[in-house]
């Protein structure tokens, strides 16, 4: 029996997260050091814009794959690449926190399983999005997708509460709805740009992922097309 006093008072992160979480803290410590000229001499302030452009996602190229039914592996990789290169060291902080705060919270609400596919396939959703509504050249780079998916995983499991207590259900709307207000406030003072069409497309395949990976909830779809 394990001594009381010996416990951790911090749950460990699920090894999913951790890995995920290493993989953009690795590449942005690169980054990050290469243009403080701390590594990588001279050539190295250029790296992020490198990787950008190699890894990142560009609705044109999405679109033209469309148009002309050609679908390159080294294209496609970028819906799965684009998350783990940020725009700057401040862009991929805040992208890492949420990731571990809401990584945490799906993985032990729904297994790893699902924060992989839930991570993984916001991610693509939120980018085919984003390339299919606009024709916007500015390429998509960082985490936020994703992330958002994963607040759709929170939110999912926030309105299963809510509906179980018989809590008033749009409070599980709360975190994405703020988010999105603070998209608005800074798009009137600032330039915003499109990128959070993306953000909010990776919201959506989260919580529309839930139905399948959250506990017992592809038994209760399956019971109600059953019933029809």
């Amino acid at each position: 029996m394990q001594d009381p006093d010996l416990e951790s008072p911090v749950n460990p992160l699920p090894p999913a997260v951790v890995l995920i979480f290493l993989a953009m803290a690795g590449i942005e410590a690169a980054l990050s050091l290469g243009e403080a000229n701390l590594i990588g001499g001279p050539g190295a302030v250029g790296w992020r814009l490198g990787l950008i452009r190699d890894y990142g996602f560009s609705g044109q190229i999405f679109d033209w794959m469309v148009v002309n039914n050609r679908w390159p592996l080294s294209e496609l990789q970028r819906l799965i690449t684009f998350p783990f290169v940020h725009l700057g060291f401040a862009h991929a902080l805040f992208g890492m926190v949420l990731l571990l705060a809401l990584g945490k919270m799906v993985s032990e609400v729904m297994g790893q399983l699902a924060f992989v596919a839930i991570f993984v396939l916001s991610g693509i959703g939120g980018a085919v999005v984003y390339a299919l509504l606009l024709n916007d050249p500015v390429w998509l780079a960082g985490a936020y997708p994703n992330v958002y998916g994963l607040i759709g995983g929170y939110s999912f499991v926030m309105w299963r509460h809510l509906v179980t207590t018989g809590g008033q259900q749009m409070r599980a709307f709360t975190l994405i709805s703020l988010l999105m207000a603070i998209q608005l406030i800074w798009g009137i003072f600032f330039e915003a740009g499109t990128l959070w069409v993306a953000e909010l497309a990776g919201f959506f395949v989260g919580f529309a992922m839930c139905f399948v990976f959250a506990p017992g909830e592809w038994t209760r779809v399956r019971d109600r097309i059953r019933r029809r």
